[in-house]
Order: structure tokens, then C-alpha cells, then sequence
């Protein structure tokens, strides 16, 4: 099927239809949808409202923006004021640091640019080679960007380039999840964009180790039905295991160019998410040569450890599944998109921000 057939409201219906059938047999059910283009979807077709009442559907930390901790913001800023030029996308201008936010920092004199993609930024940074500018690029993402990232400073960018990386391997925080046993994970909703790089089977260990039901899912609101009926399928049967549902896009093996890449460019360390703390080899490290493009290590900037959330934000809580964005006591009062003070509000996948605009 193709993603147009997905939209069809009697397909839809009838997906729906057998989701009610189903229920019948089970009892409360949570899964969890771990990609922010997921979120963005669920919220704007109003798929949750449409559940049985015993199917909770609940975000996780699938935006990449929402998860990148305080220090890298700070870190920034602090190369900023020693006259590099900062690169980065729109939603990180406006990602609370534990002193401000970039957007704040351009206000005060500092050089930040927003770009559309990391080839913007090399492209400023030839322009300033000659004159000795520093140009740094804020690397945020999972494995559907890192590839990207990876694959500029294998082509030997200009001299004076260089990243903050803030890059994560997101399957080990789906291990956190489940090992942290605060909110039960019926099944998993996988991310469809990650996937699409590293592989249906790379989440494979997931169910082999803790049991639980997994689907690969496409974003049309059919897409996402169909994966919560497999799902409920799976867990009426006792099944566990990975279902590809995004055939049209997601292989077993994933796509072999940018795994490449990713493997010749990062290892892995253990690193801090906003909301999350610091989870085992979640963290993109760049090796041996490609350390050179550090910009902490050019500039003497450390990123602090860091994975707490604004005084009343209750982020952290909404990125674990703990509670939807309409818990938290600054949702809708304090928190706006216009004016956020937690990261689940600032970026366009964020759960609040999502929730917000629904």
C-alpha cells in the first residue's frame, strides 16, 4: 500500500472497527509512540480521542530537541562570547539553558544563525575561512540526522568548522524506559524516521530481552491505526517481536550508505537527556581523527551534566510517559509555544507544543 491509501477514511474506519474488537479482550493497555513525527500526527488527526477507553497511548522521548541537555545550550553560548559564529536550527534557538536561550544570547550581541540543514552551515563557514571566523554548528538528532552530519565531516569541511555534537543513539533510551519500570510498556510504536536508517531489527534486542510488542509505524493516520491494531494483536496472543508496518520505506537491515557512515564517524559513550539523565552508550562520540571537529575541545568549553527541567515544568515526567502535557500546572498558563519554559514546548515534535496546538 502507499501512503495515500493510508488516508482513506474507510480504511480507517474499518482499521478502527477491528481496534474496538480487539480491546474487548484486553484490559488497560499503555503503549508508547517514541518519534516525534508520530507525536505530531497523533495529535493533529486527534488519534488518542479515538481509542478505546483501555488503550492509553502515551509520548515518549522522540523529539530530539526536548531531549538535548542545558550544557549544550550553555556551551554554546559560552563559544559564542568568544567570537565563533553558532549555527543551528530554528527550534534550538529558543531551548532553555540554565541562563538563557540562544535566541536571547543573538539579542545580547552574539553571532547565531538559524540554517535549514549542516551544508548551510559549512557554506558559512567557507565564507569566513579566510578571515579566521570560527563557524560551529549545534549537531542535534538521532540516527536520522547524525548520517547527515556524519557524511560532511567525512568530505573534510573548511578549516575553521567545527560541531557542538549533541547526537544520540535512540534505541538505549527505549532500553531505559523499560528498565526504569516506572511506566508500563505494553508495546512499543517505533520510530518510523530512525528506522529508516538503522533497520526494523535494530530494536529487535528490545523485545528479546524484556518481552514486549513492537511495530515500525508509516505517519498517516492510518499508518499509525494499523500499528496500534498489530499491537493489540500482538499482546492479546502473547506475541513479542518487531512488525514492520512502513514496508514502503523501513528495511530489515536498515540503509547500508548512512550505517556506514554513522560507524565511521561515532562510537559510543554514555550521555545525559533532558528529562532522562544520563542513559549507557546512548551517546555519539566522535572518533579518532573526527575529533578534531569538537568544538568543545577547540575552545575549552565543557558540557556540564545536566538533565533537569525549569523550576515547575513537569517535562521530564511527559518525555518518560508519565503523564500527558496537560498534567503539568504550567501547560497552557505559563508554558506556550509563544512563550515556553519547558523544552517539550519549544520544539514543533514536543508532546506540549503538540498538544497545545491540537
Amino acid at each position: 500500500m502507499n501512503a495515500g491509501e493510508f488516508l482513506d477514511k474507510k480504511l480507517i474506519e474499518r482499521i478502527l472497527a477491528k481496534i474496538r474488537e480487539e480491546a474487548k479482550y484486553l484490559g488497560n493497555v499503555t503503549l508508547m509512540e517514541v518519534c516525534g513525527s508520530h507525536t505530531q500526527a497523533v495529535e493533529r488527526f486527534g488519534i488518542r480521542g479515538i481509542l478505546p477507553k483501555n488503550v492509553r497511548l502515551v509520548s515518549g522521548p522522540g523529539c530530539p530537541v526536548c531531549i538535548t541537555p542545558t550544557g549544550v545550550v550553555d556551551a554554546a553560548i559560552k563559544i559564542a562570547d568568544k567570537g565563533a559564529i553558532i549555527t543551528t536550527f530554528g527550534d534550538v534557538m529558543r531551548l532553555p539553558g540554565s541562563a538563557g536561550t540562544l535566541e536571547e544570547a543573538k539579542a545580547m550581541g552574539a553571532d547565531v544563525r538559524v540554517v535549514y540543514s549542516i551544508a548551510d552551515a559549512v557554506e558559512i563557514a567557507r565564507r569566513n575561512e579566510a578571515s579566521g571566523t570560527d563557524v560551529v554548528h549545534i549537531a542535534i538528532g538521532f540516527e536520522t540526522t547524525a548520517p547527515t552530519t556524519a557524511s560532511v565531516l567525512l568530505a573534510s569541511p573548511p578549516s575553521n568548522f567545527y560541531i557542538v555534537n549533541a547526537h544520540r543513539w535512540f534505541p538505549p533510551a527505549m532500553e531505559a524506559l523499560l528498565r526504569g519500570g516506572e511506566v508500563r510498556i505494553d508495546g512499543f510504536i517505533d520510530p518510523g524516521h530512525v528506522a529508516t536508517v538503522i533497520g526494523s531489527d535494530a530494536f529487535m534486542f528490545l523485545s528479546k530481552k524484556y518481552g514486549v510488542a513492537q511495530v515500525v509505524s508509516g505517519f498517516e493516520p492510518g499508518d499509525i491505526l494499523l500499528s496500534v491494531l498489530v499491537l493489540l494483536r500482538m499482546i492479546r496472543m502473547g506475541e513479542t517481536g518487531v512488525v514492520n508496518e512502513y514496508e514502503r520505506a523501513v528495511k530489515k537491515n536498515g540503509n547500508a550508505k548512512s550505517i556506514s557512515a554513522l560507524k565511521k564517524v561515532f562510537g559510543k559513550e554514555h550521555a545525559e537527556w533532558r528529562g532522562l539523565g544520563k542513559i549507557p552508550n546512548s551517546g555519539m562520540k566522535l572518533k579518532g581523527k573526527f575529533g578534531r571537529f569538537d568544538a568543545t575541545k577547540k575552545f575549552g568549553v565543557k558540557v556540564a551534566s545536566s538533565s533537569g527541567m525549569p523550576s515547575g515544568c513537569s517535562c521530564s515526567a511527559v518525555l518518560r510517559g508519565k503523564i500527558s502535557p496537560q498534567k503539568c500546572p504550567l501547560f497552557g498558563k505559563k508554558c506556550t509555544p509563544q512563550k515556553p519554559v519547558g523544552p517539550c514546548m519549544v520544539s514543533v515534535e514536543g508532546a506540549c507544543y503538540n498538544a497545545y496546538i491540537a
